[in-house]
């Protein structure tokens, strides 16, 4: 039986929603660039859902019914409501989407139809929640998506409580295009295997969130980003960079393992925080960034990843530090349960073995003897 740590290389499914092959990212054949210039997030959900882009006709449906679907039960909000004032975002959202489930109509249908249901409910429904508790916690009004926009409009119109500027939604538009879906990372990987024992959609969501939490995973962007805090001054972030290196120090951001010849993503990341800094007056968390970025690629021969750009993008969009993870989330939401539902559409059990490396033919003793 041949082993390898953490899975690396191992096929371990199949799967016709996302590829990455010669360091090429696509969903459903159409790659990332061409995506993140040319679609919108709307249009890449709908890819994710239904394997084809939308006609006009299409797209307004499916966001309608996002946006209808986005809307949380008031019994969900009154039992979340009674969550800890002091609870990390991250623990809050696993536990409030498991809520969600309590008044879907659909919780034990697992057939297609049903399937579909809850995916555009959830993918509505995570963006409401998050940005729910950013209001909840500056006690601000709770507000529903507007009909007729799409999801990065919907998100900064529920978080800030006004319609968001073109310029910040396009900007958003593209962080959820670049991370609605990522082949078989490990909170993908999580969603299906949940799917797999024939549990629920709710249940293999909440399974990734947790996954997710992780700073290997999704938390990396924001660890980004309090150390762009850290370090504060543009004069001192190469010194303090290289100080962390010679400490070996981990530098969040950098590497993957699977593109050795950089992250497809993190261009359109670094050209947006770039854009962004400069619309903003305040450059410097870009400016920061790149030193950075030269100082590791030089230093250590690591290239950036798609969570060291855009925790300075999400910055600049006015977004608190704690859900650059919580807002990852609501992108690959539709990731997730694109999985769930394909897993359900071919499954088997996903079980696989492990190496025993303990001890052996040992012997039970009488107790008053060990």
């Amino acid at each position: 039986m041949s082993t390898d740590s953490g899975l690396e290389g191992i096929v371990a499914t199949s799967t016709s929603i996302c590829s990455i092959e010669n360091g090429v990212l696509a969903y459903r054949g159409y790659n990332i660039d061409d995506l993140a210039e040319n679609a919108t997030f709307g249009e890449v959900t709908y890819l994710l859902f239904y394997g084809d882009l939308p006609t006009k006709a299409q797209l307004t449906k499916l966001e309608a019914e996002i946006a209808e679907g986005g809307k949380v039960p008031e019994g969900a909000w009154k039992l979340i409501r009674q969550f800890p004032k002091n609870t990390p975002p991250m623990e809050w959202l696993r536990t409030a989407v498991s809520t969600l489930s309590f008044w879907d109509p659909d919780f034990a249908d697992n057939s297609a139809e049903a399937s579909l249901r809850k995916a555009l409910r959830l993918t509505g429904q995570t963006s409401t929640l998050v940005a729910g508790f950013d209001r909840l916690r500056n006690g601000k009004e709770l507000l529903d998506p507007k009909p007729g926009k799409g999801q990065a409009f919907n998100f900064l119109y529920q978080l800030w409580g006004k319609d968001p500027d073109e310029t910040s939604v396009k900007a958003l538009d593209v962080c959820l295009t670049l991370h609605a879906d990522h082949e078989l990372n490990a909170s993908t990987f999580a969603a299906r295997v949940t799917a797999a024992t024939l549990s629920d959609m709710h249940s293999g969501v909440v399974s990734a969130i947790g996954t997710l939490k992780g700073p290997l995973h999704g938390g990396a962007n924001e660890q980004v980003m309090l150390m762009l805090q850290k370090v504060g001054d543009p004069s001192k972030v190469e010194a303090w960079i290289r100080d962390a290196l010679a400490r070996k120090e981990r530098i969040m951001g950098f590497g993957h393992r699977v593109y050795k010849n950089g992250d497809p993503r993190a261009p359109h990341l670094m050209r947006m925080s770039e854009s962004l800094g400069k619309m903003k007056g305040e450059p410097k968390w870009f400016e920061m960034s790149k030193v950075i970025d030269g100082v590791v690629r030089k230093e250590k021969g690591l290239l950036p990843n798609v969570d060291f750009y855009s925790a300075s993008t999400y910055h600049y969009l006015g977004i608190p530090t704690d859900l650059f993870t919580p807002i990852f989330a609501c992108s690959r939401v539709t990731g997730w349960t694109a999985h769930v539902m394909e897993q359900l559409a071919h499954n088997r059990l996903i079980r696989p073995r492990a190496e025993y490396l303990g001890a052996r033919d040992r012997k039970v003793g009488p107790i008053d003897q060990r």
